[in-house]
């Protein structure tokens, strides 16, 4: 309902707000009397009390204090590789190599080693990033020609002994002959090593291997020469000093590996191994072999961190067990699949522990030669990278 006043148009009288004129009857149009309407009444306002603000912390004491860094764990200090390849991967590269092989007459070969090498260095996994290899086929061919060619040198000599007059010449010949031939072997053990580790990369960054090998065919001599005077108790000591020299010379980068080991520490082990050879058929040498990759590693270091193996004994007898049987049932033809378990267990054992600021290490890239690498294919060594 309309409460305010109303003025008529016809008489201007102002009343009450009506359909008609009070004083003349006639309908009302006229606008309201804004002066004359009642004022709206207002409500006082009441007494609020105002909100109280929150106390603000005082952070003054505090201005010049460093807040502690969050708790950190030791999961980024223990370092571990991964390999992630399949048998049936590395079989279908190795029929491909097998029938390149046949149909080039053998000349593929070193094409086929390069293309195994790369599988197996692409399939390997370290800090999130996997490896790489740089070697080629003809690099690996042309250092076999070399080493064909000082090998055959050393075939002549010892097949031109028969024909000398005098058993004097002849002796002084075989002697002559085999001493070359032994020192072939630590030459080819070194070039080898020198090569193989100059075409792997991780991240960009090349490995490398600077080791004299005039100093290691000192050790080589020397080892094998005493290993025959002990009636071969000298072995264990032998085998963590060539190990000892292979690690020691190694790099990543700029960044050295070292190793602290001490040969006598493994001799105690080695005379129980041959104790009881018999009396486990010679299965106790598999405990001893564990034992050995675990000292060798343990003491192995890059910078500050430090390498440590848990393989054990049992777990090296069913690896080999298995890839026995992978062998003969298959007819040789499971060998893809040996390599990849062998692999792949001795990337379960191993890890590197403590700090090590991968990032701050720079490339030193080393030259190195293919022909110590076609020494060690022509006799058949086992130059791998613990070189033990």
């Amino acid at each position: 309902m309309q409460t305010g006043s109303m003025r008529c148009s016809k008489c201007g009288f102002t009343q009450i707000a009506s359909p008609t004129c009070k004083s003349c009857g006639t309908a009302v149009n006229g606008q309201p009397d804004v002066m004359s309407q009642p004022q709206a009444q207002v409500k006082p306002i009441q007494n609020i009390t105002p909100a109280q603000p929150k106390p603000v912390k005082d952070i003054s004491q505090n201005a010049n204090k460093e807040e502690p860094p969050a708790a950190t764990t030791n999961t980024d200090q223990v370092r571990q590789l991964f390999f992630h390849g399949t048998g049936g991967s590395l079989f279908g590269i190795q029929m491909v190599n097998a029938f390149l092989t046949i149909i080039t007459l053998g000349i593929y070969h070193f094409w086929g080693k390069v293309k195994v090498r790369n599988y197996l260095m692409s399939q390997t996994e370290f800090e999130g990033d996997r490896f790489a290899y740089h070697g080629t086929g003809k690099e690996l061919l042309i250092g076999f020609l070399k080493a064909a060619v000082v090998f055959g040198s050393f075939y002549l000599l010892l097949n031109a002994i028969p024909y000398l007059s005098g058993t004097v010449a002849k002796v002084a010949a075989f002697v002559l002959a085999y001493s070359l031939l032994l020192m072939f072997i630590p030459v080819a053990m070194v070039g080898s090593r020198r090569y193989r580790l100059s075409r792997i990369s991780w991240r960009g960054v090349r490995f490398s291997f600077r080791g004299e090998v005039v100093d290691f065919i000192k050790i080589f001599l020397k080892g094998t020469l005493l290993t025959v005077i002990t009636l071969g108790f000298y072995t264990p000591i032998f085998d963590v000093s060539r190990y000892a020299f292979m690690a020691s010379n190694s790099y990543f980068g700029n960044q050295k590996f070292a190793f602290d080991g001490q040969g006598g520490d493994l001799l105690g082990s080695y005379v129980l191994a041959a104790l009881l050879t018999l009396p486990t058929l010679g299965l106790y040498w598999f405990w001893f072999a564990a034992k050995k990759q675990r000292y060798l590693w343990d003491h192995t270091s890059l910078g500050t961190a430090r390498f440590h193996s848990t393989v054990t004994g049992g777990a090296l007898l069913l690896l080999s067990l298995g890839n026995l049987f992978l062998l003969i049932f298959t007819l040789g033809l499971g060998w893809p699949w040996v390599m990849t378990r062998s692999v792949r267990f001795a990337f379960t054992y191993l890890t590197l522990e403590g700090p090590l600021d991968l990032d701050i290490i720079q490339q030193e890239a080393q030259a190195a030669s293919p022909t110590g690498e076609g020494l060690d294919s022509i006799l058949d060594l086992d130059t791998g990278l613990d070189a033990a």
